[in-house]
């Protein structure tokens, strides 16, 4: 889960929860004044009423100023516009607690004809402490939200930088981050450019370096090769002409491998067929002999990858079982979406991600020619498609399967 989620989560949960507390605070605040000016009123009633029943006017006027009590005209209008919280009657008299439109509670009594409408002006003090309570959660809401905002802001740049580094990942090495502020987060951006500045020097050093020995190596070979040609035929000049093209092919392997460690070759996808696949890296091979090569193709399948890079990485297999294999022929298999490629032989001493490994050679290749780059290539070509290279000995045989399921279930 990013990092925006978990905050936008957060925020949420915190948000309802603020919600919901005000709301709460607010009915309880609410139902507290409420019991409690109900009380005050009950209690003020027993007081007045006696007043009110012998008509003293001058003694209820003195309580109710005693009691800081306001009377208020108009009953007629405030009993049909007010809503009952609390009602006592009997043949002779009424007393009512009137909930008014604007939320003030209101004293209502009646004996025979004389009535009397009141309001304690006390309860304006607990309307305006509720109000300023509810001031203070709003704004603890906007605070909150506030806060969100700015977090939002701060780890927004997080997002960029993100992507910013999959692509430098992916190998758009002269890719920088714009430096959005002076905070951590600013130098992290600047940290990462003064890093990719140095990554991005000596990766085309290297490549100037790998470019240039390819160059001042694959010029003397040619002349050595040409050279050899007025040599006349003989164990040595095949020899020599075996050597040279293995020197040959172990710089261009070099090379292949480096471009694909930098992530500076990309993919050219293409439809084809396995058959197409298993023709493209035979021709890539100089097979002396066809019977040395056992082809069985069961269910065949089509393909969407790189053509030139996925032959290489058959050829290497197939060329491998060719070289360390004790017994020919090998056999080429096509079944079940995956290549496999058996060879007579010992079973591998260690795991393959040993072998897979650049310049590396079990202990049955010391008698044969070879320079440990075939199998690093297969892993890392087929870590470019997302393709399995999986292992198996069986009958004598090891077997090497490139499986295409789990690129194309």
């Amino acid at each position: 889960m990013s990092i925006f989620n978990k905050v936008l989560i957060l925020f949420l949960i915190s948000f309802s929860l603020m919600i919901y507390l005000s709301n709460s605070t607010n009915q309880l605040t609410q139902r507290t004044i409420e019991n409690l000016l109900k009380e005050k009123y009950i209690q003020a009633s027993d007081e007045l009423f006696k007043y009110l029943s012998n008509n003293d006017k001058v003694s209820l006027n003195k309580k109710l100023k005693e009691l800081q009590f306001k009377t208020i005209k108009d009953e007629r209008y405030y009993l049909k516009s007010s809503t009952i919280a609390y009602e006592y009657n009997t043949e002779l008299s009424s007393i009512k607690i009137l909930k008014a439109i604007d939320g003030k509670y209101l004293l209502y009594m009646k004996y025979l004809d004389d009535e009397v409408l009141s309001i304690d002006l006390s309860q304006d003090k607990n309307f305006e402490d509720k109000e300023f309570l509810n001031y203070m959660i709003l704004a603890d809401i906007l605070i909150l939200i506030t806060l969100f905002l700015i977090i939002l802001k701060t780890i927004y740049p997080l997002k960029k930088i993100s992507k910013s580094i999959k692509k430098f990942g992916d190998g758009n090495y002269s890719l920088r981050i714009e430096s959005f502020s002076n905070d951590e987060i600013g130098e992290v951006s600047k940290t990462f450019n003064s890093m990719a500045s140095n990554i991005e020097d000596l990766i085309n050093s290297r490549e100037r370096l790998l470019r240039d020995i390819g160059h001042e190596l694959k010029t003397p070979i040619t002349k050595s090769k040409l050279a050899i040609e007025m040599i006349e035929d003989s164990k040595y000049k095949k020899i020599l002409n075996k050597a040279l093209s293995q020197i040959d092919e172990m710089i261009s392997e070099l090379l292949y491998l480096e471009k694909l460690n930098s992530n500076q070759s990309t993919l050219h996808l293409e439809k084809f067929n396995v058959e197409t696949l298993i023709s493209e890296s035979l021709s890539k091979l100089f097979i002396d002999n066809e019977k040395d090569v056992d082809i069985s193709i069961e269910n065949s399948f089509d393909l969407y990858a790189d053509l030139n890079y996925l032959s290489i990485a058959l050829k290497n297999l197939i060329d491998n079982a060719l070289k360390y294999g004790t017994k020919k022929p090998i056999f080429i298999s096509v079944n079940n979406k995956q290549i496999s490629i058996k060879s007579k032989g010992n079973i591998l001493e260690k795991p393959l991600e040993f072998y897979c490994e650049a310049f590396v050679q079990g202990d049955n290749s010391r008698n044969q020619i070879g320079h440990g780059l075939g199998l690093s290539i297969v892993k890392i070509i087929l870590e470019k498609h997302k393709i399995r290279l999986d292992y198996d000995f069986s009958d004598g045989f090891n077997i090497f399967s490139i499986n295409f399921a789990t690129a194309y279930p």
